[in-house]
């Protein structure tokens, strides 16, 4: 047996068994706390928001815990288990050439995954979400974004899977080098295009019409010396009653875009906040730093794929006992997440970093005070819970508990 063999089975099943322990870690917790508002929300969340704060939490959890072992599974099934390597076989029989071949198989092991998570995806939304209170999305309109989704999954991944395989066969040793320059420049063409084309096949994006906010977020954007194409407001109403806002688009070509839901709720002035905070992650260089960290990162896994495609014992040690380049994209990319699930707690911890010296940024630009009381009905009407487990909390959380955030913002507010 390869070395490779029972280190990645550890890996799979170590990597459940802690998810599935921080999982129940959650549970207890926020069930604990279920009856009690925490005191600094008590003026603000009512009882029965913070119990219904708390069963939502604890529904997904546990849909988290079925979801984790179904993934673990169907990793094992595929690797070791010989599924990638029977699905590979029965193509070919077709005896096509890469990188028809390679296309075949990769999309084949795709489908499966998609229709193996697919009962948990509509159970999440149509039965979980509904239950709470926020889903909205048709049956209608959930298999036409299936359907439009899986359509530009071809249209514009498939070319890429393509170039990759072919350059795997003949681009030489170095072969990885060139995969890395196709994948920043789809990178950055996505980038640029997914605001402007893609996104808009999905929602409608109408600029933003209220005329009050639309000059305090100017001068907002003013006074923080950032420049956009525009404020524009997604029917995000049409599918959950969710509410966020976030950026989109590089350089020049950057959007702000507001969820209808959370216009709904927010004050001027807490928008402006929120916006701030945002606004925060691009002064502080934020986004800079976590795309320079997706390049790195790209660039190392890269390497590490080009050298383990040239190794045969890594075929052999995750079932699949014929090389080829398409068999090393799959068993790359469903063996690396199990080795890479124990750094989640040194991301997370960056991320709450970042969310924190965005507070502060915003604290400077807008309102400490708003920012906190936005928060507080973004947590609210979302029903996140106020009272999550410690440990839980500080392996994945990428942003700061509620109470420690909320806090912060409340003693940075002027008195």
């Amino acid at each position: 047996m390869h070395w490779l063999t029972p280190l990645f089975i550890a890996a799979v099943l170590a990597a459940t068994a802690l998810e599935l322990w921080l999982s129940l870690r959650q549970e207890f917790a926020v069930r604990a706390h279920r009856a009690a508002v925490p005191a600094p929300f008590a003026a603000s969340v009512t009882p029965a928001e913070h119990a219904k704060a708390a069963d939502y939490t604890i529904a997904k959890v546990r849909l988290g815990r079925v979801a984790g072992i179904v993934d673990a599974a169907l990793a094992l099934a595929l690797t070791v288990g010989g599924g990638i390597a029977a699905i590979d076989a029965l193509w070919r029989h077709t005896h096509w050439p890469q990188p028809w071949l390679g296309l075949a198989v990769i999309a084949s092991i795709a489908l499966l995954i998609q229709l193996t998570n697919l009962p948990l995806a509509l159970w999440r939304t149509f039965r979980l979400e509904a239950r709470f209170g926020f889903n909205r999305i048709t049956a209608a309109l959930y298999l036409a974004d299936l359907a439009k989704g899986l359509l530009l999954a071809v249209l514009l991944g498939g070319p890429v899977l393509a170039a990759t395989l072919l350059l795997m066969e003949r681009a030489g040793r170095w072969w990885w080098l060139w995969a890395w320059g196709l994948w920043l420049l789809v990178m950055l063409v996505m980038a640029w295009a997914w605001p402007a084309f893609i996104a808009p096949l999905f929602n409608r994006f109408s600029p933003l019409g209220d005329q009050s906010l639309r000059e305090r977020i100017e001068a907002l954007l003013a006074r923080c010396g950032f420049a956009s194409k525009g404020v524009f407001v997604v029917d995000n109403s049409r599918r959950s009653s969710h509410g966020n806002a976030y950026f989109t688009g590089i350089g020049r070509y950057k959007r702000i875009v507001f969820f209808d839901t959370l216009l709904e709720r927010l004050a001027h002035p807490e928008v402006e906040a929120v916006l701030a905070h945002e606004l925060g992650h691009f002064r502080l260089k934020h986004v800079r730093k976590r795309l320079l960290l997706s390049v790195g990162a790209a660039f190392a896994g890269l390497a590490l794929l080009g050298w383990l495609a040239g190794q045969p014992g890594f075929y052999q040690a995750l079932g699949v006992p014929r090389p080829s380049t398409h068999a090393a994209l799959l068993l790359f990319t469903l063996a690396l997440p199990a080795f890479m699930f124990f750094i989640t707690p040194l991301a997370s911890r960056w991320s709450r970093k970042h969310e924190f010296e965005a507070d502060e940024f915003a604290s400077r630009y807008a309102s400490a005070g708003e920012l906190a009381a936005a928060l507080v009905k973004l947590h609210r009407d979302n029903a996140s819970t106020l009272t999550p487990d410690p440990v839980y909390a500080a392996f994945y959380y990428s942003h700061p508990t509620p109470l420690a955030r909320i806090s912060r913002l409340r003693a940075a507010a002027p008195a």
